[in-house]
């Protein structure tokens, strides 16, 4: 199966349209598919509903989408660097489905392996308990999240081989491997792309079988989020 695309646009081309759900790695700038929110946005698909970490930062990541007005509904446990979603938020603009970090990861992995819903006590007694099945375990009570099944997943990773086999570096790892596995489709920009066998798989990641198309996104220009200097001390 011949998973490398020549660009972004290439990587998803018929698999995109207007209201479907998609998975999105990263956190922060850290580990974002770039190249291919980058795309989503240039297709101009709307009414899309993404389940991240947050949306990134004004006019990055998932924050262009918000500047075009491409997103509908975010699923997602911070958003607090990102103004444009602030505003569209309290104007009633953009719906939010606010889910603890750990619960957002988990539904992302659950949607993965094919579970449809599981119990966690993050949340008991909170407002995000509000409207869910609640159940009692061994004296504690515990609320029913659902797992998060997307049509599309888009993830950023550092390298790869021709079948897909991924290699995430660092933090950038992140929200990116359970984003991958919970897709329909996974598309997967990354830095390098190597000979298959050339990996040592003990080292994966995310194994090829979960990876449909490749697309290799570098170079990459380095964002920083948050620019903290000091003034120079003097000889």
């Amino acid at each position: 199966m011949k998973k490398l695309y020549p660009s972004a646009e290439a990587a998803l081309d018929g698999l995109l349209s207007d209201g479907m759900l998609i998975a999105s790695g990263g956190f922060g700038l850290c580990g974002i598919p770039e190249r291919l929110l980058d795309a989503i946005r240039d297709a101009g698909v709307k009414d899309l509903t993404f389940a991240s970490n947050n949306a990134g930062i004004d006019n990055e990541g998932i924050g262009k989408l918000l500047r075009t007005k491409q997103v509908k509904k975010m699923i997602s446990s911070y958003v607090g660097e990102n103004k444009e979603f602030e505003r569209q938020f309290l104007s009633g603009e953009l719906e939010v489905e606010f889910c603890p970090q750990g619960t957002l990861a988990e539904r992302m992995r659950a949607g993965g392996a094919g579970i449809p819903g599981f119990y966690t006590k993050t949340g008991v007694g909170t407002q995000v308990a509000e409207g869910k099945e609640v159940k009692e375990f061994g004296g504690q009570e515990y609320i029913l999240e659902e797992g998060i099944f997307a049509d599309l997943a888009v993830v950023k990773a550092w390298k790869a081989d021709e079948s897909g086999n991924v290699i995430f570096r660092k933090t950038a790892r992140n929200f990116n491997v359970p984003a991958a596995t919970c897709g329909k489709v996974c598309v997967v920009e990354v830095e390098e792309i190597v000979p298959t066998g050339s990996l040592d798989p003990d080292h994966i990641h995310l194994p090829g079988v979960y990876v449909q198309r490749l697309v290799l996104g570098a170079p990459y220009d380095k964002k920083i989020e948050f620019v903290t200097t000091r003034e120079r001390e003097a000889a």
